[in-house]
């Protein structure tokens, strides 16, 4: 929770304005006891009514200055809580924009989003209660003490017994509790991911009629948040009849004890106000501070959940400047490049060379789980090879820093997001620096060569149609058409496609492909493909089994040599197709 406390420091000045508000409360709080004593003994008992007035309207100012600062200092705890919880909300996400992609599934989507919402907001409670309680508390509980020593010292074993049996009381509540503590917040971290993969994956639950099955293991988790939840209530439960019982034990005594002196000294009667007064202020002092004992170890729990995060160090780091220059002609090579996700598993690809240069096309193909995306999501440092080096320009990746190296790649996953927006926005999301015509005009062309143009111009309000999170309100083939056409926009160096064609008709792959050979004259496209139709054109085909390179080279020179294409063109063509294209082979046309 300490760690928390570093965000205070922009808000210092707030800060202070709150212990000044906090102080004002605890001086006039402290003050009232003392005034009515007072008006008890002088006013009262002397029947002294000009007294009583004066005294009275000294009370009503004191109380109206306590109010102030209580007003103050509500407000700027309340404001400097927000203002920290945006800050943590600002660095945990930008932190979490910067870690690999292995760091995020180390944590996992659904304990981030739990992480950055609840726990903050558990921080941002407990800093409330933190910034006026840690300030009012020890102050109005020393002073308390001292006052009520002085007002009426025979009585204080009464204040010291009732505090120990608080003390004991919060003791046993947080060695119950705070355990459980760490329980419900992984708890709620299994809900959130249990929920967010059923809403992504709804069509296929109902497609599958596994409703039951999934509101089961739903219910399940929902029933173990629930007993940690009805647990930590009935441990806190115990807290209030406790107080009720030691406040009122303390009340009786304070009564018995002043009541007897009363017998020998009449003047008690304003001391013995007095004192009740200030023990209530010492108990509720003492309540206050077993519930900071309770807040401040569950918000502990939450700030060391965002610290986690906070405090990892990404996997893969960039420079922050670049020391070397890389050539201008455009090339992606990897020299024996070996990658597995941690050192005990098996590389998941293996000693992989290869040259793809500008203005030419570089496939890669093989059977599901080969290593194809795997392979080419090492060329903008997704993962870092484990051996070997990649190189862009003639310069390895790791040369790069951050910006320069994604400003030469555009890239286009297997399956294409959108996000909530219009095409327009889509289309041109890594485009900048342009004036608007340009941008329009490189916009319009980007969804011509992505066969994007149709569709759109179709549109009720054609380019500044409304996209929805996900693309989900276009079709699959429409949002890889959109998502094609935003890579291609930002007009890069190395165009990256993976798998992105196969969500598309054979006859819109074949047009997109005829329009795209124009435009990559100065371009390095690397494509990962399923079907051989996609790739037959390509100068360089590598074919890939289990992670390794088993065969390198054009359509019909693998063919003719690697085995592995070979099943895998007899899979997808006809007997006569195959027959036709193995005689072309062997005879090298």
């Amino acid at each position: 929770m300490l760690k928390s406390f570093k965000y205070l420091k922009p808000y210092f000045w707030q800060c202070l304005l709150i212990v000044l508000g906090v102080a004002l409360q605890v001086y006039t709080a402290l003050e009232l006891p003392a005034l009515s004593s007072d008006i008890m003994n002088k006013g009262v008992a002397e029947s002294n009514m000009s007294f009583i007035f004066q005294t009275g309207l000294l009370m009503l100012g004191v109380t109206a200055l306590g109010s102030l600062g209580s007003i103050v200092s509500s407000y700027f705890s309340a404001r400097v809580s927000s203002c920290v919880a945006m800050d943590m909300r600002k660095d945990i996400f930008a932190k979490v924009m910067s870690l690999s992609f292995a760091d995020v599934e180390k944590f996992s989507t659904a304990s981030l989003i739990t992480r950055t919402t609840s726990d903050i907001w558990t921080v941002q409670r407990t800093l409330i209660m933190s910034l006026t309680m840690m300030v009012r508390v020890p102050f109005m509980a020393i002073g308390a003490i001292i006052q009520a020593f002085r007002t009426a010292p025979n009585m204080t074993w009464i204040i010291a017994g009732s505090v120990a049996i608080l003390f004991i009381q919060a003791a046993i509540l947080i060695s119950l509790a705070i355990p459980k503590f760490k329980v419900y917040q992984k708890i709620l971290d299994k809900l959130n991911s249990i929920t967010r993969e059923n809403l992504t994956g709804i069509k296929v639950i109902r497609a599958l009629n596994k409703q039951k099955y999934e509101e089961n293991k739903f219910e399940r988790s929902n029933e173990k948040l629930k007993t940690t939840d009805i647990y930590i209530s009935k441990v806190m439960a115990f807290q209030q009849p406790v107080v009720n019982l030691v406040f009122n034990l303390s009340a009786v005594l304070i009564l018995y004890v002043g009541v007897s002196s009363l017998r020998t000294d009449m003047s008690y009667l304003g001391r013995m106000l007095a004192f009740a007064q200030y023990s209530a202020q010492v108990l509720m002092s003492f309540l206050f501070l077993t519930f900071l004992f309770v807040m401040i170890p569950r918000g502990n729990v939450s700030s060391k959940r965002i610290s986690e995060v906070l405090e990892t160090k990404s996997q893969i780091t960039f420079k922050d400047q670049m020391t070397e220059t890389p050539s201008e002609a455009p090339s992606v090579e990897f020299k024996h490049v070996t990658f597995s996700y941690d050192k005990k598993s098996e590389a998941i690809i293996e000693d992989i060379s290869f040259v793809a240069k500008a203005g030419q096309t570089t496939a890669f193909i093989g059977s599901t789980g080969s290593g194809k995306s795997t392979l080419i999501n090492l060329v903008p440092r997704f993962f870092d090879a484990t051996e070997g080096e990649v190189l862009i320009n003639d310069l390895n990746i790791k040369e790069y820093t951050e910006n320069a190296l994604m400003d030469k790649i555009g890239y286009v996953p297997q399956k294409g997001y959108l996000f909530t927006g219009t095409v327009r926005s889509n289309i041109l999301y890594g485009v900048e620096n342009l004036k608007k015509s340009e941008l329009d005009a490189r916009m319009r062309h980007a969804a011509k060569i992505a066969q994007a143009e149709e569709f759109v111009t179709k549109l009720k309000d054609q380019y500044d149609a409304p996209i929805s999170q996900g693309g989900t309100n276009i079709s699959g083939g429409q949002r890889q058409r959109l998502a094609i056409a935003r890579a291609l926009a930002k007009q890069p160096e190395i165009l990256i496609f993976d798998d992105a064609f196969s969500a598309l008709d054979m006859k819109t792959d074949k047009k997109l492909r005829e329009d795209l050979k124009s435009e990559i004259q100065d371009t390095v496209v690397l494509i990962v493909a399923q079907r051989i139709s996609t790739i037959k054109e390509a100068e360089q085909i590598i074919v890939l089994d289990q992670g390794k390179m088993v065969g390198k080279g054009t359509h019909l020179e693998l063919l003719k040599k690697c085995k592995v294409y070979q099943e895998i063109a007899k899979s997808q063509f006809s007997e006569e197709e195959f027959a036709d294209e193995m005689r072309q082979a062997k005879e090298g046309k």
